[in-house]
């Protein structure tokens, strides 16, 4: 029984997303996929409030079959432009401003997670700004795509910062469960919740924002409380 569950759980979604993944880039090349705006976000200069956001999308290539990639986008008050954060493989793993802020990554068209804007967003964005500028592994060869520190952990380690962003990121997001503060038991980083994790390669979440999660090498399968579904490997979440 316990290899059935495994196999419906953690096997037959990904093969199921891969059957997808062969369907939606038929004859598509990565490197030339489109990374235009997916017209998330209102021109800057028609949007003076302070504005915060969390973008997620199907990340690169065959890996996107499994995962997904996050970045973050703030842009002060008064300010004519928004500024995009993505930690990733190549050079310096934190860049700035390398991408569109609510472009397609490469040809995948990413989801809000988190908005936020105004007074709300303002009180936000210095605390992110802090944590980006001391992140523990910002230095050239501290990324590492499995299972982290990667894009999703760099994200996660923001949000940890900041329990007033109350959500989560997806379950796709391989490695997001990183202990990016170096702690293997801790608070999630919704502060709802507590999150055993052994260096990304295993775990389980509980709380009231993330749900019940359990990590095996890196994919994650749960329960949403909140909204009633539940999280697929490779599929995501399912349900209302």
């Amino acid at each position: 029984m316990i290899t059935l569950a495994f196999l419906v759980v953690f096997v037959v979604p990904v093969l199921v997303s891969a059957a997808l993944y062969t369907i939606r880039t038929k004859n598509v090349a990565w490197r030339s996929a489109d990374r235009s705006s997916a017209g998330l976000l209102p021109p800057a200069s028609k949007h003076p409030e302070a504005a915060v956001r969390v973008f997620s999308a199907r990340t690169v290539s065959w890996r996107g079959i499994v995962a997904t990639h996050s970045w973050i986008v703030v842009k002060p008050a008064g300010t004519a432009a928004y500024q995009r954060f993505d930690y990733t493989a190549w050079g310096t793993p934190i860049w700035v401003d390398r991408f569109v802020a609510d472009g397609l990554w490469f040809g995948s068209r990413p989801e809000v997670v988190f908005a936020a804007d105004g007074a709300a967003a303002a009180h936000m964005i210095p605390i992110i700004q802090e944590t980006i500028a001391h992140y523990r592994y910002g230095n050239p060869g501290d990324y590492k795509a499995w299972p982290g520190p990667n894009s999703n952990t760099f994200v996660a380690a923001v949000m940890g910062a900041v329990p007033a962003m109350r959500t989560s990121l997806p379950n796709t997001a391989i490695g997001k469960d990183f202990p990016y503060d170096g702690r293997w038991i801790g608070l999630t980083p919704s502060g709802t919740g507590i999150r055993v994790n052994a260096g990304g390669y295993l775990g389980f979440t509980l709380g009231w924002i993330e749900g019940f999660e359990i990590n095996i090498l890196g994919a994650v399968a749960g329960l949403d409380f909140r909204h009633s579904g539940i999280k697929l490997p490779a599929l995501g979440r399912i349900g209302v």
